[in-house]
């Protein structure tokens, strides 16, 4: 499971290095406009959940401090959450990406927001919520969601 645990991580780091190192690139907003790009964090949160998938279930639908405290000494279990989290935290990403290259953000001023959302999304995504509001929808290019 270590093997696994560490390869999670290496499965998400090339798109992330990507839409902080090389934002502007060609290559980097063809391959983060594609979802798929969450796809081998959660093939490795399959791999991970599949041997403890029962318990999971019931740790969702019937959440209790006590069953996640047990839940998470087993090593597949830690694996699977850190998988989703990554994964998680990529699909967030991926939108803050997107979404600061229609607004105009300048790619210095996002790399550190991209940085902070990898390390602690529960602080990155308020604080470009927040510094997107000074960044408009471009004219014609408001999308679902976009927020205007």
């Amino acid at each position: 499971m270590s093997t696994l645990f560490t390869f999670a991580f290496y499965a998400v780091v090339p798109f992330w290095a990507l839409m902080v190192v090389v934002p502007t690139w060609s290559w980097t907003h063809r391959i983060a406009a594609s979802p798929w790009i969450v796809l081998p964090g959660l093939v490795v949160w399959a791999i991970a959940a599949v041997p403890v998938f029962g318990d999971l279930v019931t740790g969702v639908t019937q959440p209790t401090l006590e069953f996640w405290l047990g839940f998470l000494r087993e090593d597949g279990a830690v694996v699977a959450v850190w998988a989703q989290v990554l994964a998680w935290d990529l699909f967030i990403g991926r939108w803050m990406y997107l979404d600061s290259r229609e607004r105009g953000v300048n790619p210095l001023l996002m790399a550190p927001i991209m940085v902070l959302t990898i390390l602690l999304s529960p602080i990155g995504l308020p604080l470009y919520l927040l510094v997107r509001l000074g960044f408009p929808a471009r004219a014609g290019r408001v999308r679902v969601g976009s927020g205007g």
